[in-house]
This record gives structure tokens, sequence and C-alpha cells, in this order.
């Protein structure tokens, strides 16, 4: 998979891809992710990229020409993709969300500044809109690693089983359940019982059973949640 990034602080970014996961999959070649600096499609001698909002208000929003520009010129330099817009008004970022994108061949990730991005870039460039979540940020340098890396997990190869993004938490709707290792005691702390057993089938339903229950009592909201009362 190939990763364009267009944002104003491209310097955010070579720490975070240098490290863990999203390194090894660079170096194997899984997944190429090239940051550009929006400020190099911008007219002028200034280079300026945004400007106060019409109507008034607080904050500066960023232009369309230059965010066009970009995009558009990473098209014709390496072929077509789909275009994501990072937002507080975009969806949700799920994880099925991820899985689906990691079926993409090439994205364009668009990182938003200041008060926002003006509507025509939302309206007539992106194919979609993403937020990583109900909070505000100062920008979309952070929602872009975190898309990416979030996406990357799904990609074949990456993580080191072919079953493991799938069964992470909200893949099945439902959080993961406890995890836990040596010792088998730690301050009077002793690990369950069922984890010792060696028998898998128990094992596996009480990670099932777990991870439905910390669903129901802290992520009800989530599609696989279920009721303790219910068993």
């Amino acid at each position: 998979m190939r990763v364009d990034v267009l944002s104003l602080f491209p310097g955010m970014f070579p720490g975070p891809l240098s490290h863990s996961i999203l390194a090894r999959a660079r170096e194997a070649g899984l997944l190429t992710v090239d940051v550009h600096d929006l400020r190099q499609y911008a007219e002028g001698r200034h280079r300026v990229t945004d400007e106060p909002p019409f109507g008034g208000g607080g904050g500066m929003v960023m232009k369309p020409e230059p965010i066009f520009a970009g995009v558009e010129a990473l098209r014709e330099a390496h072929g077509p993709g789909r275009t994501i817009l990072l937002s507080p008004a975009g969806a949700l970022l799920t994880s099925e969300t991820a899985a689906r994108l990691a079926r993409e061949e090439h994205l364009f990730v668009i990182c938003g500044r200041y008060e926002g991005v003006d509507q025509r870039v939302a309206d007539h460039l992106a194919d979609e809109e993403i937020s990583i979540g109900d909070y505000v940020l100062s920008g979309g340098e952070l929602p872009a690693l975190v898309l990416i890396d979030a996406v990357a997990r799904f990609l074949p190869g990456v993580l080191g089983h072919p079953d493991a993004p799938h069964n992470d938490s909200f893949s099945k709707g439902y959080l993961e359940a406890p995890h836990y290792t040596r010792p088998r005691e730690f301050r009077g702390w002793a690990v369950p019982d069922v984890l010792l057993s060696g028998d898998h089938g128990a094992i596996d339903e009480w990670r099932r059973e777990e991870g439905e229950r910390r669903t129901a009592e802290r992520r009800p909201d989530l599609p696989g949640k279920k009721k303790l009362t219910d068993r």
C-alpha cells in the first residue's frame, strides 16, 4: 500500500513512522508513506495556505487551492487512490473502516489545521471524511498517524499472525479479554486458574465471556455488547 500525506507540519511524522510495526512494514516493502508539505503547492511569494473565514468568526481556514493542487499533482505522479480528509465532522474511525481502507492500493490523506478546511475540499476532492474521536486536536497530523497505524495492521504480512488484527478489540464488536503473563502471582494477585489449565476450549470461552463482560460494563455502545443478565 502507498499512502501520501499532505500536511503543513510534515516534521511530525518521521519519528512515529520509524519505529515498531510501521517501521517494519515499510522496511518489508508492505507500506510506503510519503509526507508532503502543503506549502510547496501554495502560490505566491509567501506560500499562503490559510485565510480568514467568510462571514467572520475566529480562527483561520485552510485554502482550497494548495490542497487541490497537491492531491492532483500526486495523482498525476503516482496514480489514483482514495482521498481522505481528516476532520472532526467525519465519520468515526472504526476497525471496520480500517479493514476496508487496507484493501485500497493507494490512499491520499489530507491533514486539516486551524479552524478547519474550506468545505469545497470535502465536497469536491475528498472521497470521505474521517474523525478519530469526539474531541478536537490542533490538526490532522496525529489522526493521520492513528489512521495509518490502524490500517497497516490489516495489511497482509504486517503482523506475525494473519488472524491477529481480526482478534483485536473492536474487530468482533467487543473488547478483548484481560491479558496476563509471568509471574503467576504478583503482590498477592494471581493469574486466573483457567489460563493455566491447558484447556484451550475453556480458555477461549473465558476470553469470550470476559470480553463480553468488559464491553457491557465499559462500552455498551459497541455492537457486540451483551448484557450480563443475558447469560
